[in-house]
């Protein structure tokens, strides 16, 4: 089955009109979207755009054979001319199934949101899904037969229709997810890229026709990642990301509970209302003993507050202690059991930094010890990852993988 991609776009197109926004602003060229419009084998057209007929043109096709004209989900800007020749457009009511003259049978799905996805099997078996903007499905099964050869959904703005399909196995190792829907709330060019391999997933240019059942390598996940930056620069919110549509993820808390200081419960409230529900949370800061163990992705926040605690157990904040009652070795001791299971975990891990050796000298010796031992951490924790970002101002700059 061919699949081309008329459009990959949100439904008002990507630049926005009149948006004054800098995803918009530099939405030029490769980087501007059509509405998200799916063309099956020329015979089945999921979603009907205005310019249909000449996106089609641009990518070398023709709609004149087009039997079926399928909508997903409710338009609300100005009405759209149906062209000359093409059948009416309509909708499968959830859970039926329509058959073609050409031989594809696409089934309705239910969504969690106002809209239909439709599953569409070729007349040679391969199997795709298509989902509307902004929704997710609905009352899956809690195990499907067997995963699906390609999804096209919006990635983005709901991941978790990814994890529900991953939870379900529809979503499989060698599924391919091809990200639509593409609105002006996702990162430009290359930071988009990265976020979508993340999740195993890429994003196409409008008019790209694609072969479904065609060997094409998914995006590689990197097994460990360190995010590290400066505080408020956005790297939780960056290393939260890069786990969003994964099923299961344990959130690793590493800073506890201060009672009595309502700034800290406000700031550890901020990080739950952000994370999805499926997630586990657990605060410990025995990182060797979860990373050594099998299970699902671990997300580590923050291994500046994992140090703080080794420092407190060993005594490293007092001269004397650090020098001479054996706090350094003892510290020295606890960060190598720390980045040897870093090394050997077979898990999917991200943790979280800070990075504290480029601003004010501390004035206390303590002060200048933490950070040299963070710096020291960083180093050693970024030598046993295959990806490490660095996040500035809420931008990432990749510095491995």
């Amino acid at each position: 089955m061919e699949l081309t991609l008329l459009g990959t776009g949100a439904p008002e197109g990507l630049p926005r009109p009149s948006c004054p926004c800098a995803v918009c602003a530099s939405a030029r060229g490769p980087w501007a979207r059509a509405a998200t419009a799916l063309l099956a084998d020329d015979a089945l057209l999921l979603d009907l755009t205005p310019g249909a007929v000449f996106a089609a043109a641009r990518a070398g096709r023709s709609l004149g054979a087009v039997r079926q004209v399928l909508l997903t989900h409710p338009h609300d800007g100005p009405a759209v001319e149906l062209p000359a020749a093409l059948p009416p457009a309509g909708r499968v009511p959830d859970g039926q199934v329509l058959t073609l003259i050409s031989g594809h049978r696409v089934r309705a799905v239910a969504m969690d949101a106002p809209g239909t996805g439709y599953e569409v099997t070729s007349p040679e078996g391969e199997r795709l899904l298509y989902l509307p903007p902004g929704a997710a499905p609905a009352g899956l099964p809690e195990r499907v037969e067997r995963p699906l050869v390609m999804v096209v959904c919006d990635v983005v703005g709901r991941p978790d229709a990814v994890a529900r399909l991953r939870a379900a196995g529809a979503v499989g190792p060698t599924t391919e997810v091809i990200a639509v829907h593409l609105d002006h709330d996702a990162p430009p060019g290359p930071a988009l890229e990265r976020r979508l391999a993340a999740a195993g997933a890429r994003a196409v240019p409008d008019g790209t026709t694609l072969v479904v059942g065609e060997y094409h390598a998914v995006p590689d996940v990197p097994r460990r990642v360190l995010v590290t930056g400066g505080a408020r620069s956005g790297k939780s919110v960056e290393a939260e990301q890069r786990l969003e549509t994964f099923p299961e993820v344990v959130y690793v808390a590493t800073g506890g509970r201060r009672d009595g200081d309502p700034e800290w419960a406000a700031r550890i409230g901020l990080h739950r209302e952000r994370r999805p529900g499926a997630w586990r949370t657990e605060e410990t800061c025995e990182l060797a003993e979860l990373l050594r163990a099998d299970g699902p992705p671990l997300l580590i926040d923050c291994l500046s507050l994992w140090l703080t605690d080794a420092m407190d157990r060993v005594g490293a904040w007092e001269d004397e202690r650090w020098h001479d009652g054996g706090g350094e070795a003892a510290l020295r001791e606890r960060v190598a059991e720390l980045v040897a299971a870093v090394r050997g975990t077979r898990r999917p891990v991200v943790l979280v930094t800070n990075e504290v050796g480029s601003g004010v000298v501390p004035a206390t010796s303590a002060g200048r010890r933490f950070r040299d031992e963070l710096g020291r951490l960083n180093a050693a924790v970024a030598a046993e990852c295959e990806q490490v970002l660095l996040v500035v101002a809420g931008q990432v700059l990749v510095l491995r993988g």
